[in-house]
């Protein structure tokens, strides 16, 4: 049977990779081609992200694969959520876009409900759960510096739109990505001019949306020619990668929940309307864009996050514990205490393990006192805090959840899969690690004709990766 390539771009808010899946109509599988860090870069007292190094890497994957003598049927590009960058009318890329760590977002949310749109009509003109760095409050934040970029901006794109554009020249606005915006509205699938005047910007500032599976256009004729791998097709997947992610959740039902494990947690499940109730504001729940329409409702928790900022502080004392250490460690050890992962204090402190004994001694529990200990604390608090999630998510759909699905890299903690399925009382299934690039790659077989739906996307992820199922244990 002939054999498919499609050559994913899987960028994060700290490294970025390129990622050839190969497809034969019945088989998938995948490598990693290329690896390649992404930093913020502060300059002035500002926070960007510098694209045009984003670029080159780009630039260096279609290379590598061009060397393999590689026939692509398309290119894919995911990234994260919410950030774009500034483009003239006559096609100028307008500088780095800022990054949505940049603290110029800093209260922007109550000063936008407070001078212009109250945060209840925000939520239900978007769904969107309240967020510093939402696009929303991003370009408000660009309007009240007189921010240069913007005073001179024909249109934005996001960044998966924006890489795409660098590659081809055309120009789109894929769903999924604009849906972490704050600007759309999920129930009509429009952009909420409302939204943009009040906040002193344009209605012409964003291109109307395209949805994933779409050719955007080809690469342009000196990339093709300059990386030897000719004038391939880039396609519009479904752009944020969380939402590349969940399209590659081995499902074989509709009742299930996600959870995509990483630096950041995002549960959720797949809804065909969005959920726009008293209750869903009320708790800080978010309503994303999915493939084939859906809806992503979802809450984001901080996940490894934790754990990352503990291993900093470790390293620094001459302890560099490796990943199978910790769990182990974890494994030998009982859990003094438990805290939210979600409390503000835990968002960036100073001292991870600090703010962590602090809260233990505030809540009257005793404070971890080994490493070992503050690794057992963190993994039962997620454990914990996705029970809690998962049961306002159960509250506030119309099916049953049956069992949640983890991906991501935290679908390889054994540890913590045991512990969340005894908390959840409900099976665990964990795999694949490598979700998103997979989702990307899967997406664009379906561009392609090669696949019919998600629910085939996700039959064939089942099929071509292995998964372990975590039942809960008696307590």
């Amino acid at each position: 049977m002939k054999k498919y390539y499609f050559l994913a771009f899987d960028l994060g808010a700290t490294s970025g990779r390129s990622v050839l899946g190969a497809f034969d109509g019945v088989n998938f599988e995948m490598r990693e081609l290329t690896r390649f860090p992404n930093t913020i870069v502060e300059l002035h007292g500002k926070f960007y992200w510098n694209v045009f190094g984003l670029y080159e890497s780009l630039k260096n994957g279609l290379s590598a694969c061009a060397a393999q003598g590689i026939e692509l049927t398309s290119i894919g590009i995911d990234t994260w959520g919410v950030d774009f960058g500034y483009i003239a009318a006559d096609g100028t890329v307008l500088g780095m876009p800022r990054a949505y760590r940049d603290p110029y977002t800093d209260g922007a949310p109550e000063e936008f409900f407070s001078n212009a749109v109250p945060r209840g009509e925000v939520y239900r003109l978007t769904g969107i759960q309240i967020m510093n760095f939402n696009s929303l409050y991003q370009l408000y934040r660009a309007v009240k510096e007189d921010f240069a970029p913007l005073k001179a901006a024909d249109k934005i794109l996001f960044m998966p739109d924006l890489l795409s554009y660098m590659l081809t020249g055309k120009q789109v606005c894929e769903y999924t990505e604009a849906s972490t915006s704050q600007i759309l509205n999920p129930a009509t699938r429009q952009f909420e001019t409302s939204l943009l005047k009040a906040a002193g910007l344009p209605d012409t500032l964003l291109h109307p949306l395209t949805d994933p599976g779409v050719v955007i256009g080809t690469l342009t004729d000196a990339l093709a020619e300059d990386t030897g791998i000719g004038k391939v097709p880039v396609v519009t997947v479904a752009g944020h990668d969380t939402a590349s992610a969940v399209l590659a959740v081995p499902a074989t039902s509709p009742h299930f929940a996600y959870l995509s494990s990483g630096t950041w947690s995002l549960m959720g499940v797949e809804t065909e309307k969005p959920v726009l109730t008293q209750d869903s504001f009320e708790k800080n729940f978010t309503n994303e864009g999915g493939v084939e329409g859906t809806t992503r409702f979802l809450k984001n928790i901080t996940g490894m996050w934790l754990l990352e900022q503990c291993r900093k502080e470790w390293t620094k004392a001459g302890k560099d514990y490796s990943y199978p250490d910790i769990v182990k460690m974890a494994g030998q050890v009982k859990s003094p205490s438990i805290v939210n992962p979600d409390d503000p204090r835990l968002a960036n402190p100073p001292s991870m393990t600090k703010a962590i004994a602090a809260i233990c001694t505030e809540t009257g529990q005793p404070a971890p006192q080994s490493d070992a200990e503050y690794v057992r604390c963190i993994f039962e608090s997620l454990a914990n805090r996705y029970r809690e999630v998962l049961e306002q998510l159960a509250g506030m759909v119309s099916f049953p959840i049956e069992k949640l699905h983890v991906i991501g890299g935290g679908s390889q903690n054994a540890l913590l899969n045991q512990f969340t399925a005894n908390a959840i009382g409900l099976p665990v299934v964990a795999g694949p690690s490598e979700a998103t690039a997979i989702g990307n790659c899967l997406m664009q077989a379906k561009a392609a004709g090669l696949v019919k739906d998600r629910w085939e996307i996700r039959r064939i992820v089942a099929e071509s990766f292995p998964m372990q199922t975590f039942t809960p244990e008696n307590k």
